[in-house]
């Protein structure tokens, strides 16, 4: 499940019918998938991926140290995920077998708003 959520086709979703604040239960659960039968097809492939992106992902992670007055200072993971294209990349295409899509469709799902998802953060020393 989780590299279902990391696809881009699931940021697609999440763009369309979120408020791109959440990410709640409701929006999970109402995504269009039949987990066993892409569990059955795919499943295997995408636990491999998913074991390569979160390994990639936390590679190409940095910890954060900010200091609050109230709590003192908390650490945290900053993740980029456009470090790790190629392997989300990788989990679109088979769920664009899974869904039955055409290289057109899988193409702008793969470059669905690259120029902003890929673009440069300032002070990003991560990626």
């Amino acid at each position: 499940m989780a590299s279902l959520l990391n696809s881009n086709l699931f940021f697609w979703y999440y763009l369309i019918y979120s408020d791109v604040y959440h990410c709640g239960r409701e929006l999970i659960l109402g995504f269009p998938c039949d987990l066993v039968r892409l569990h059955k097809e795919h499943g295997s492939d995408l636990t491999v991926l998913n074991a390569a992106l979160m390994k990639d992902l936390k590679k190409h992670s940095v910890r954060r140290r900010i200091p609050y007055k109230t709590t003192g200072f908390v650490e945290y993971d900053e993740y980029y995920p456009r470090a790790s294209k190629q392997l989300i990349d990788k989990i679109d295409e088979l769920l664009a077998l899974y869904y039955g899509f055409n290289a057109e469709e899988l193409d702008f799902l793969m470059n669905y708003d690259i120029k902003y998802r890929m673009g440069e953060i300032k002070g990003n020393t991560g990626a």
